[in-house]
């Protein structure tokens, strides 16, 4: 069944203050301006981006003259040797680019040649819903067919998916990305097929881009079932290095999880994986963290048979409270560990309260009752802290005195 579409959130865009100030910025005699690509078809759809491109057969440096001309205009060349001028307006950034065509591609970085034809244009895109484009007299342009792939939601590579691959094997990731967010049913054969076909040209490609790819692809609304698929077809393998928990995945997914736990619960099985995933994937200091982090905590949870109160206010102190209601969300439904109803109630009492529990003692403590301060400090405070964990966290006044002693008996 087909969706509908909103031909009213054309008009809308054509109305934003910013878009009507470049495009009669943008209005010389012989050239022609358009919106295209993703912000005419999330228009299409009702939704309204912040993200929008514009394309034009002015060169450059036109767009840069007639820019400082118009009024309330800036121009910005982030990317003049590509043809890209970025126009600053009240609504925000506009990126307007001069038609292009590929002279050459090796998969990775093409060398182009600018020109005056938007179907020459639309036939260097990738899909055909990322090829609409909207004219200044609110005209809809469609040369590749989008508009029913988009009512039908379908997404297809323009032309012969083996070359489009060939031209950026990125595009791998970004059709099951873009059939995540905008597809219907099953993925179109033909391009699934060369995706599969074109698995090795993945190797080539930088891993901050297959990082920044899979990411996105992780958290569009039927990511989990595009991973499945990649699952099934080895690609994913390809991209992460191993295997998937694809059931953890889902149910990361439907708690709306960041991505890097998405990632952590579809991939991580101890610290190996993240740091296979670190190198694998170019992963930040704080992302590559996040994975140990999961993989402490996991190897914590699966180290218990049942979860019970005392447990989940340990588990609760030390990995943090919302590591922890993460993980068990991620670990519902397996038989490892069994969670008590009084683990379940504990925990809820801590996340009313909003904090993990503390511990009752700092190295002041141990100095008081005349502790020199030196390494006697830590050892001590290690010692007390893991008893505190192993008895559930207490907090009261008798626990504390007795946590005291046995810190200050292992730190003389």
């Amino acid at each position: 069944m087909n969706r509908a579409l909103h031909r009213a959130g054309l008009t809308a865009l054509l109305d934003r203050p910013g878009v009507r100030r470049v495009l009669a910025g943008l209005d010389i005699p012989g050239a022609e301006t358009r919106l295209i690509g993703g912000c005419v078809r999330d228009a299409l759809l009702g939704v309204r981006t912040a993200d929008i491109d514009m394309a034009t057969t002015l060169l450059p440096e036109a767009v840069m003259n007639a820019a400082q001309r118009a009024d309330r205009l800036k121009a910005v060349p982030t990317g003049i040797e590509h043809g890209t001028i970025t126009l600053v307006t009240e609504d925000g950034p506009i990126e307007v680019t001069t038609l292009r065509e590929d002279v050459e591609t090796d998969g990775r970085h093409a060398i182009v040649r600018f020109g005056t034809d938007f179907l020459r244009d639309a036939e260097r895109r990738d899909f055909t819903v990322n090829a609409l484009s909207l004219g200044s007299d609110g005209t809809l342009h469609d040369p590749a067919g989008g508009l029913p792939d988009l009512e039908a939601g379908r997404v297809r590579f323009i032309g012969d998916p083996a070359t489009r691959i060939r031209e950026d094997a990125l595009r791998i990731l970004r059709f099951f990305r873009f059939h995540a967010r905008f597809g219907a049913g099953a993925p179109d054969s033909a391009a699934l097929a060369a995706c599969v076909a074109a698995r090795d040209s993945l190797d080539r490609l930088s891993r901050e881009r297959v990082r920044a790819e899979f990411l996105k692809l992780l958290t569009a609304s039927g990511g989990a079932v595009m991973v499945r698929t990649l699952s099934a077809t080895g690609l994913l393998q390809r991209i992460t290095g191993g295997v998937g928990e694809l059931g953890r995945l889902e149910r990361a997914a439907a708690a709306g999880l960041s991505p890097v736990m998405r990632l952590a619960a579809l991939s991580v099985g101890a610290r190996h994986d993240a740091d296979r995933l670190r190198d694998r994937l170019r992963l930040s200091n704080s992302e590559h963290g996040q994975l140990l982090g999961y993989a402490e905590a996991l190897a914590d949870l699966h180290g218990r048979a049942i979860l019970d109160e005392a447990a989940m206010r340990a588990l609760t102190a030390g990995h943090g409270l919302v590591r922890l209601a993460e993980m068990l969300t991620i670990l519902a439904g397996e038989p490892r560990p069994t969670v008590t109803e009084a683990a379940t109630a504990a925990l809820r009492t801590l996340e009313g309260e909003g904090a993990s529990p503390i511990f009752p003692l700092a190295g002041a403590d141990l100095i008081a009752a005349g502790v020199a301060p030196g390494p006697g400090i830590g050892r001590g405070l290690a010692a007390a802290r893991k008893v505190w964990l192993e008895r559930g966290c207490p907090t009261d006044s008798e626990a504390r005195a007795e946590l005291l002693a046995r810190a200050l008996e292992c730190a003389r």
